[in-house]
């Protein structure tokens, strides 16, 4: 099924922040540990968690963290193709 209405960015992001908050209290770390664990400043983490705003080097740390970086390797993995152009772009040389 297709989705006709499109989230904006703003909405994406906030969305996976929201998860990565569900994650983070699930495996019963505050923000200081995470931000200890993965490397990321406490600032950053805070802005991620509030805005959505985050390095895509800083949102890989945190995966990692929280154990979930087999989600970013498999992102974009099994895109479909929308149409025979894209079969045809694809197989470009």
């Amino acid at each position: 099924m297709i989705n006709l209405i499109q989230k904006t960015w703003e909405e994406i992001d906030t969305g996976i922040a929201n998860r990565m908050i569900q994650l983070r209290k699930r495996k019963k770390l505050s923000q200081k540990a995470l931000a200890a664990k993965s490397g990321v400043s406490l600032g950053s983490l805070k802005r991620f968690e509030q805005k959505g705003e985050i390095s895509l080097q800083a949102f890989t740390k945190l995966a990692i963290a929280l154990g979930v970086e087999g989600e970013l390797e498999t992102l974009f993995g099994e895109v479909p193709f929308g149409s025979i152009e894209e079969v045809i772009n694809g197989q470009a040389k």
